[in-house]
């Protein structure tokens, strides 16, 4: 692998996208989910016991402690949160200088703030893995905003950015283990697929396609998912180039497919980001088109040894991919067939072994990367800047060293035996920084819900209680006749939260009781959850006096058999009540609040008058006309197209100057004055020369003698 200049660039700008998809999307939301009139108030989880401030801080490191000096209450406190991530993560989208490791530090610390008290609307596993992958962009990220001039790379750059591989490593691995190790039998049958698509949140329009593939195709893409999360991670680590960029491919397919397919918000974009140490300078440069040559081409034994090395690699992944899933050509179907080969018993055996070979594979790999930035600091000219650069290397070794050994803990849970056979002294260091999240666990879509058919929860309201009218979400499945729409990289977490509530009864979601008492209420924060558009909401004069909750199971509809499309999207069946029928008032919606600590507590608001809370509400009110998908995609295309206009106006001054240099030289060798002008360049460029040789060290015969050979070549 070449040097990791430009991927390391490529993967800051990244993150400040990333940053700022998260936090833009959060903003929009925070009244109806957070505020003094939302579902789940954020003051609940602030507790104010006369501590002192850094006390509270270490109990619950969140600035929202900061909120009353500021004259803020909760809610305010974090829309302030989020507009000073979405300014930051802007800046530094568009501002190179500003890709610092301090204001992705500060980015990391404000949405650890918002996490903090996010509750269950903030319990996703991509906001644990941006919160790990911002903490590794502050050590990765170069410290220049203090400095005149920075250097563009560090020695310690390789040892940093390794931490970003090996967090990719876990994700991916973990998220194939536990597809097998849960023993769900759609996973086992290589059948999940022939549900996923309809069953999962938020699917997109080009979701019911994918459900209308034949079964056969299903159950490859099963096996391909296998491969690419449980076998090719493993490529991560081999230091062939070729390898890494096939395995970086492979990552960027799938999860190219699952966006196509599935609203993901900002995760599958981040898995993107986490994929680019993958890669070299030299790749970046061919796909800007700006391709840069080797200085040797040539076959040498060790290329050849490397080429053997990757054929055989290719070779064992189609051998055991073929013998394990049983691969087979069905000629009379025209189809591949495929079925598991091996039992939970012997994969089993297999995982305790290959969580080993990776633990030990990750410890090799990091020494590697540490001794080779090591002899680079070694080589550092200067008795003090090679002392600084030691210095430097010492440090970000050890804390990569001790991220490392602190990710073991949460990466063993998928083996039991390798969890247990943990040092006492590392539980202990994850213990005191797992309030941080600075490591997290992984394992994506462990299990297939909705086999028997897609859970949804319907909401009725009335005003007498005979006319019930459905009450139609933006984003989440309801009209059988209108299809989700692509939201991504926004995440509505209402309707996300809606998924989750139908897999049980009511009472495994306590918030579901706050949000039918908000809307019986008629609380507007609320409302523009469910729908922005206040003509699109059946009660948008008056709120209902009576609401209640159904279960219904939904399915994609399928191709007619003249091959014409249906005229719905969706197929749907009742299964049973989820909420009874209540009013406000009502005792048991007042019981069910009490139970879970929701129910209003009488409180005077006061409207402050203040600068600041001014300020916000003012930025509130303009953005409550869009949409959290048109809120994000602005302040993107924004960014997007200041970072365009830059480099158009880079390019074309940096071409302004390169057309004079040409035509001088033209007419260098056109007229008589230019070969004057040029004898005068020779006999400048031949003073300067013997200049520097005169100030060379007479170390050997041998360096003279090159220095005036090279000379006479120059001559």
């Amino acid at each position: 692998m070449g040097s990791v200049r430009l991927p390391r660039q490529c993967f800051l700008w990244g993150m400040s996208v990333i940053y700022l998809f998260a936090f833009s999307s959060l903003y929009v939301q925070i009244p109806g989910l957070y505020g003094n009139d939302g579902i789940l108030p954020a003051k609940r989880m602030l507790k104010y016991m006369g501590k002192p401030l850094l006390e509270q801080l270490w109990d619950s490191p969140t600035f929202l402690w900061l909120g009353p000096k500021l004259g803020l209450d909760t809610q305010q406190g974090m829309e302030l949160i989020c507009l000073l991530g979405i300014i930051l993560s802007f800046g530094a989208m568009v501002f190179e200088t500003l890709r610092d490791s301090l204001v992705f530090f500060f980015l990391w610390t404000l949405y650890l703030s918002v996490y903090q008290v996010g509750q269950v609307f903030l319990y996703f596993q991509w906001d644990s893995l941006l919160l790990e992958t911002g903490f590794l962009t502050a050590l990765v990220a170069p410290l220049h905003l203090f400095k005149w001039k920075s250097t563009p790379t560090k020695h310690h750059d390789g040892i940093t950015f390794w931490l970003v591989r090996w967090l990719l490593f876990r994700l991916m691995f973990a998220s194939g283990v536990v597809k097998l190790n849960s023993r769900c039998p759609t996973w086992w049958s290589l059948t999940a697929l022939t549900y996923h698509y309809e069953t999962q949140c938020i699917p997109t329009p080009v979701a019911w396609f994918a459900h209308q593939l034949p079964d056969w195709f299903q159950k490859l893409s099963v096996v391909g998912t296998y491969i690419i999360e449980i076998a090719v991670p493993f490529l991560f680590f081999i230091p062939l180039r070729r390898l890494q960029l096939f395995s970086f491919y492979l990552q960027v397919l799938l999860q190219l497919l699952i966006i196509l397919t599935g609203n993901y918000n900002f995760f599958n974009l981040l898995t993107i980001v986490l994929s680019l140490p993958l890669l070299d300078d030299f790749h970046v440069y061919f796909w800007m088109g700006q391709s840069k040559k080797k200085k040797s081409e040539r076959w040498t034994l060790m290329s050849w040894i490397a080429f053997v090395i990757e054929l055989a690699v290719y070779g064992v992944l189609v051998y055991f991919t073929i013998l394990y899933f049983e691969l087979g050509i069905n000629w009379e179907q025209k189809a591949i067939m495929s079925s598991v080969g091996f039992t939970y018993h012997e994969f089993n055996r297999w995982l305790k072994m290959a969580t080993i070979c990776s633990i030990w594979i990750g410890v090799l790999s990091l020494t590697w990367e540490i001794i080779s930035a090591m002899f680079n600091c070694a080589c550092v000219k200067g008795f003090f800047w090679k002392m600084w650069a030691t210095i430097q290397w010492a440090v970000f070794a050890v804390a990569a060293a001790s991220m490392f050994t602190v990710s073991l803990v949460p990466f063993t849970y998928i083996e039991y035996d390798a969890n247990s056979r943990l040092w006492p002294a590392v539980r202990k260091m994850y213990e005191a920084v797992d309030r941080y999240q600075l490591v997290n666990s992984y394992g994506l879509f462990r299990s297939m819900t909705g086999i028997g058919g897609r859970p949804e929860v319907v909401l009725e309201g009335s005003y007498d209680k005979e006319t019930w009218t459905e009450i139609d979400f933006m984003y989440k499945p309801g009209n059988v006749s209108i299809t989700t729409p692509i939201v991504i990289p926004h995440q509505p977490r209402l309707d996300w939260q809606m998924w989750f509530a139908a897999l049980g009864p009511h009472t495994r979601s306590p918030w579901f009781s706050s949000l039918v008492q908000r809307l019986l209420q008629g609380k507007k924060d609320v409302i523009e959850l469910i729908q922005a558009d206040g003509f699109k909401y059946p009660f948008s004069k008056s709120p209902p006096t009576f609401i209640r909750a159904k279960l219904y199971k939904y399915w994609y509809t399928l191709v007619n058999k003249d091959g014409s499309l249906p005229q719905n999207w969706w197929r749907r069946q009742y299964v049973e009540e989820f909420f009874p029928t209540v009013f406000l008032g009502d005792p048991n919606l007042e019981s069910m609040l009490s139970h879970y600590g929701l129910k209003d507590r009488v409180s005077t608001k006061r409207i402050s008058d203040a600068f600041l809370p001014t300020i916000l509400r003012t930025l509130r009110e303009n953005v409550q006309t869009l949409t959290g998908p048109q809120f994000v995609w602005s302040l993107f295309c924004s960014g997007a197209a200041i970072c365009l206009l830059k480099g158009f106006f880079s390019s074309t001054r940096s071409n302004k100057h390169k057309p004079v240099f040409e035509t001088k030289k033209s007419k260098g060798k056109d007229t008589g004055s230019g070969m004057a002008k040029n004898e005068q360049v020779k006999k400048k460029a031949d003073r300067s020369q013997e200049s520097l040789e005169a100030k060379q060290p007479e170390s050997s015969e041998g360096g003279f003698a090159d220095s005036d050979k090279s000379t006479k070549k120059r001559k």
